[in-house]
């Protein structure tokens, strides 16, 4: 059977984030968001990833996979990294894909997040969504919040996913990690009983379905800070799903107690750099003000986005604005800029204003510039017509002198 591990040893040293194996070409791996085979080794046999696939449940686990063929696993390699592994059937054959996650859990300066987070994860109640679609980073910006209140505050938190990704080791806060399927048998169950293990922070994996919806909110509401994600990529496209996932007779309900429950939503892209190898985290961030608390009472969702743009102030960002902040460093090209943009006519927009303002400066410093050297030129030229005193001047000069 194939060294799995070794190939995954290997991934984490060139900072891969995801591993794939399938039954007819060598394994593959993503590095910076760029799929390539794994150097020296062999193209694998179904027996190959049936073995592999075998190798990594129970034999209860094995025969539920017979029938139901999705399974989710979380495993630690030891010194290595953390292991989120999915098997699943294609083509009458076996397929792997294990997501990478480093052992030590990041923290928010050391990605580089907006700084706005550690206030977000600081908040003593309410609820707190990452979004965006599926392998973006969601995961690991919740793990930084969570690591800053490790470090900040004295809590209990407790996580319950599917299945359990970052591992942390208590420091300030103690944890309480729960795996859908071992630990607990369904989202459901972990939340009808969490509030009887006396958590001060509440991690949910996934948004799934209104009741874990309900029980969201409802432990916002009395006093928990909620942490989720849901697989939407705007902060009011968010807010959207939330409300029409309840029967229309629900709606205006929600729409007040997310309006009373809800601290932020963070919508990420990762993108890729152009000024270093590798990808950065662009986020759009809603911070809820009166103004949005008032919009997401009334279902003015449209008019989220406009509140959003106004408001740096209060720390937010649309996805634009964040992506033209990193063009203008230099982190990002102006290619990357518009595939990425939340609006694009918008973006195109904001990187014409962008480039005549740069077109502008310079000018002005050209000139500037000019106008500098001709004056030294000018000052040049007056000291060379002024002739030295003869010596007869410099004689009666010193006479008068004496």
């Amino acid at each position: 059977m194939i060294n799995w591990q070794d190939i995954i040893r290997q991934g984490s040293e060139v900072n891969a984030s995801d591993v794939f194996f399938k039954a007819g070409t060598v394994p593959y791996r993503r590095v910076k968001g760029v799929i390539e085979p794994v150097p020296d080794t062999p193209e694998l046999s179904p027996e190959d990833t049936s073995q592999l696939a075998q190798s990594l449940m129970n034999e209860q686990d094995w025969a539920k996979f017979q029938e139901y063929h999705e399974k989710d696993i979380g495993l630690t390699v030891e010194g290595v990294a953390r292991l989120r592994i999915n098997i699943f059937q294609e083509q009458n054959d076996i397929g792997l894909a294990m997501r990478i996650i480093p052992i030590q859990v990041p923290s928010i300066d050391s990605l580089d997040l907006p700084q706005i987070l550690k206030e977000i994860a600081m908040r003593p109640q309410g609820l707190v969504l990452v979004t965006g679609p599926t392998g973006c980073g969601k995961s690991t910006t919740l793990a930084t919040m969570l690591q800053h209140i490790n470090s900040n505050r004295r809590a209990h938190v407790v996580t319950i996913e599917d299945p359990i990704e970052y591992v942390y080791t208590d420091n300030h806060c103690i944890f309480t990690q729960r795996a859908v399927g071992i630990d607990t048998d369904s989202f459901q169950d972990a939340l009808k009983y969490v509030m009887r293990q006396s958590p001060d922070i509440i991690l949910i994996g996934e948004m799934r379905d209104v009741e874990t919806f309900n029980v969201a909110m409802q432990a916002a509401e009395t006093g928990h800070l909620v942490f989720s994600t849901v697989h939407t990529k705007s902060a009011a496209e968010t807010i959207e799903r939330i409300i029409h996932m309840f029967p229309p007779d629900l709606r205006k309900q929600v729409c007040m107690r997310l309006s009373d429950s809800m601290v932020a939503t963070l919508a990420q892209e990762l993108v890729p750099r152009e000024d270093v190898a590798g990808r950065t985290a662009a986020i759009e961030i809603m911070m809820v003000t009166p103004t949005i608390q008032q919009y997401i009472e009334d279902g003015a969702v449209s008019d989220i986005e406009d509140a959003i743009f106004e408001g740096s102030h209060w720390g937010m960002q649309t996805m634009n604005q964040s992506l033209l902040h990193f063009y203008e460093q230099g982190v990002i090209s102006a290619e990357t800029t518009q595939f990425y943009a939340g609006n694009a006519t918008e973006m195109r927009q904001m990187l014409r204003r962008l480039d005549k303002e740069r077109e502008d400066a310079q000018r002005v410093a050209e000139q500037k510039k000019k106008r500098v050297s001709a004056g030294k030129q000018r000052r040049s030229s007056n000291l060379g017509q002024q002739s030295p005193p003869s010596a007869q001047s410099q004689e009666q000069s010193d006479s008068q002198d004496q």
